[in-house]
């Protein structure tokens, strides 16, 4: 099957997740950026909510490019309000002319509260689920202010629209949302109710062909909508290297990143669903007492086989077919600093999977 393939705009490197900071933002290097990918035959460029907002470098993205999907993998829908995110959505929709893809997360109680300062009022599944068909709603009155379309839900309500406050239509009134997901409740969500689901790396492949494809298709299926309409991202972790030596040190670089995420309750249904919980919670006691750096040593090789992608980069886009061909539609490859630079490489390991 060929993919659509998409690539990540200031991702977080192994130093960040290991506790040791980032790099500093610049628009030139933004607009850099999003004219390369676009040349190298990307289909999408997304940006993470990694320590910065996820909108504005699309905004510089927006203007740099023609032809690339733009999306947000993923911003945090909780911390803001539906119509916060409804109109800068709207409005980046406006100025990609089509382009923009909402990719929308829930993150974890602890951040909500603690780092964002936001209310954590009740369960996320439920909550998200009422964003998303608010979002609807707001999106539908901004394109016929004449005959809005208002909401009322346990948790959000849109009931008040006055005409100075409405940005008007626009030519592309379907913004697509893909909710990042880990568990069978937001799974079904997103099949049920958006165009895509980003899946987390944290989903080994084994867990996502057990249990997140099911759930996905099981929310299709109430909504009466084919499974096969809902679009599976697929961002596997990748531990590559231009030979078996620079694999090797990719792995132990990869095992920072996999104790990072690991060490999260919200994601330990995964390491359980492996019979890993005393590896889950070693993580999360050390993360606790802030040890990033020990939480690599924690991470073994047969786990790291589940997880990821491993392969030189002559063998990289053949090896991402074969791991991801049964459930992905598009994959997202966050590649290491080495192979990013080399253009032609690049550009070929993106053509095969688009021929694949």
């Amino acid at each position: 099957m060929a993919f659509r393939v998409e690539t990540v705009l200031l991702g977080p490197d192994t130093e960040q997740y290991a506790g040791e900071g980032q790099a500093p933002l610049g628009i030139a290097a933004i607009a850099e950026a999003s004219r390369r990918a676009e040349a190298l035959g990307f289909d999408a460029l997304t940006t993470p909510e990694a320590g910065h907002d996820p909108y504005l470098p699309l905004v510089v993205a927006a203007e740099h490019t023609r032809r690339i999907t733009l999306g947000t993998n993923v911003a945090i829908a909780f911390p803001r309000s539906p119509m916060a995110t409804a109109q800068v959505a709207w409005d980046l929709q406006r100025l990609a002319a089509g382009r923009f893809r909402l990719g929308l997360g829930t993150q974890v109680k602890a951040h909500n509260e603690r780092r964002y300062g936001a209310p954590w009022s009740a369960p996320p599944g439920p909550r998200m689920r009422e964003y998303v068909q608010c979002l609807r709603a707001i999106w539908a009155s901004f394109q016929d202010g004449k005959s809005p379309v208002y909401f009322e839900g346990e948790h959000y309500q849109f009931t008040l629209l006055p005409p100075f406050f409405n940005p008007g239509p626009i030519e592309h009134p379907h913004v697509p949302i893909d909710l990042a997901a880990v568990n069978r409740y937001m799974a079904r969500t997103a099949g049920e109710l958006c165009d895509g689901l980003r899946l987390h790396p944290i989903s080994t492949f084994r867990h996502t062909r057990d249990v997140i494809v099911p759930a996905i298709a099981d929310g299709a299926r109430r909504a009466g909508r084919a499974p096969a309409q809902i679009e599976l991202i697929a961002a596997p972790f990748l531990a590559t290297g231009r030979n078996d030596a620079e694999v090797e040190t990719a792995k132990q670089a990869l095992k920072q990143r996999i104790a990072f995420y690991a060490s999260t309750p919200a994601y330990h249904s995964v390491l359980e669903f492996h019979g890993w919980m005393d590896t889950a919670e070693q993580l999360h006691r050390l993360s606790r007492a802030g040890k990033w750096k020990e939480m690599a040593t924690v991470v073994r090789d047969d786990m790291l086989e589940e997880w990821a992608v491993i392969a030189t980069w002559d063998r990289l886009a053949a090896t991402l077919v074969e791991r991801c061909r049964d459930y992905a539609g598009t994959l997202l490859l966050d590649l290491p600093p080495a192979l990013s630079r080399d253009d032609a490489r690049v550009a070929e390991i993106v053509q095969e999977l688009k021929r694949a």
